[in-house]
């Protein structure tokens, strides 16, 4: 009687517990967590690659995707035969380490407010800092005893420049992420051992013993993040060596989901292992449209680029190597359109400032956004869009997504009852929409003009007529947008 009565109670003390931590370290429990609303509803968020890898902030250019990426100076500028190590040896000495390009990180000319200003005046709804890359350099000052001083606070900028961008992000009224390396090319994973990205006598100066790699390091700095400023993305990097399992990504994953001070908000991408990419998270990633073919409007995902070839800053980078403003925003309507968001990427130099050339794109982007941003934001895919469209979205063929007309590509997003139409060129031609029923209530206007436009319906299509307006009275660059309130 006395046991049965243990066991009663022990049972009620059990139950609670369990109740309170709905997810378990596995990827059947994780992935029923309902994804936060807010991140469908952002649309469109800036990505800042910004660290050591800034000071030297070259690598040759080249077409390829990846092969311009400056953050890679590390292994593949100094390590790598070729000009990129020629570069190296004649800047700055062949005895001239990576870690010594630490001091010459000093951001001097570092506004975070500034930044923040300028990301929410290019309609950013939310930012991801990388807080520490492959290199293992961090820009908060980490509790781990494997760091070393490898930070920005015991060394060049002598300061928190995660907490700093994250204060002012937030006082931006903008939601703040952080992106988090897992890998670290000086600590070899068991895959890598025999082929280190890293010379062996690099790896054997500073690799953390493999029994604490992850347990001892990688995990509690990633918890260290969370306690201490919240993020509200995290957008873990570098698992592509090993499974989850290796890195311990579900057992984390559940603390984090049943335990982080912002649980209800945080969400985290699909990068925490070889067997997780495009299976797991709450977004899957696509990098400069790598997994076109992989997204859609079934699950949460968002396409991630630079202006330009590279994340890291790259001065041998020119202008023909940069997207224009036009090319951005039609990137993220695009991706939009599909159901996806866009996470655009700017480089900060070493000392703390944005490249004006970057600065204007995303001015311009705000400026279309201003005029445009509710075909935008809070949007989902058109379900009814023609069929051509559909078909190419489906087969990730960027230059077929939209139906290409007289006027360009078209494309469609909707909110409630309302359906948006937007053209990449201004339309000097109708624009017709097949399968979209007449409806006697139907409200028909572009964005950013009150001029009418005119409306003809039948055989089961519609056909926009836009308004006739002088170069002077155009709503905007880029693209134009018809708003068709109760379309649908």
């Amino acid at each position: 009687m006395n046991k049965t009565l243990l066991l009663t109670a022990l049972g009620f003390l059990i139950f609670p517990l369990a109740m309170a931590q709905p997810y378990q370290p596995n990827w059947e429990s994780l992935d029923k967590r309902p994804v936060p609303a807010w991140f469908a509803e952002a649309k469109f968020g800036i990505f800042i690659h910004w660290g050591v890898y800034s000071v030297p902030a070259y690598r040759p250019v080249a077409k390829k995707r990846y092969a311009s990426y400056a953050e890679w100076y590390y292994p593949d500028v100094m390590h790598k035969p070729g000009k990129g190590k020629e570069f190296h040896d004649n800047t700055y000495g062949k005895n001239f380490a990576y870690r010594d390009f630490a001091p010459m990180f000093r951001a001097e000319l570092f506004n975070p407010q500034e930044w923040a200003k300028l990301f929410k005046n290019a309609g950013a709804r939310y930012v991801v800092l990388t807080s520490k890359h492959h290199d293992g350099f961090t820009l908060w000052p980490t509790r781990s005893p494997y760091n070393n001083g490898w930070n920005s606070v015991a060394t060049g900028p002598r300061r928190d420049l995660v907490g700093d961008i994250t204060r002012a992000v937030r006082a931006e009224g903008l939601k703040m992420g952080l992106y988090f390396s897992i890998l670290e090319w000086e600590t070899p994973t068991p895959s890598r051992e025999e082929k280190p990205y890293l010379p062996k006598e690099v790896v054997q100066k500073y690799r953390i013993p493999a029994d604490q790699y992850v347990s001892g390091h990688i995990v509690p700095q990633l918890k260290e993040l969370v306690t201490s400023y919240q993020p509200a993305v995290i957008f873990s990097d570098g698992a592509w060596d090993e499974t989850s399992d290796y890195w311990q990504s579900p057992a984390f994953l559940a603390w984090l989901y049943n335990n982080a001070p912002n649980k209800e908000e945080v969400v985290v991408n699909d990068r925490w292992g070889k067997d997780a990419h495009q299976k797991h998270g709450d977004y899957h990633t696509s990098e400069y449209g790598s997994d076109d073919e992989k997204v859609g409007t079934g699950h949460p995902w968002e396409e991630n680029q630079g202006i330009g070839g590279s994340y890291g800053f790259n001065r041998a980078e020119n202008l023909e190597d940069y997207k224009t403003s036009e090319q951005l925003v039609h990137l993220l309507i695009d991706r939009v359109g599909r159901g996806g968001n866009f996470l655009l990427n700017v480089g900060p130099a070493a000392d703390g400032t944005i490249p004006v050339i970057m600065q204007e794109r995303l001015l311009d982007m705000g400026n279309w956004l201003n005029v445009n941003g509710e075909a935008i934001y809070s949007t989902r895919p058109w379900a009814g869009a023609p069929k051509a469209a559909a078909a190419a979205a489906a087969a990730g063929k960027e230059e077929k997504v939209g139906v290409v007309n007289p006027n360009g590509k078209v494309y469609y997003t909707t909110k409630g009852s309302t359906l948006y139409v937007i053209s990449t060129r201004w339309p000097d031609l109708p624009v017709t929409i097949p399968q979209l029923p007449a409806k006697a209530n139907l409200k028909v206007s572009m964005l950013g003009t009150d001029k009418p436009v005119k409306v003809n319906q039948k055989a089961g299509a519609l056909t926009l007529i836009p308004p006739v307006l002088s170069p002077n009275a155009l709503p905007g660059r880029f693209a134009y947008v018809f708003k068709l309130e109760n379309a649908l």
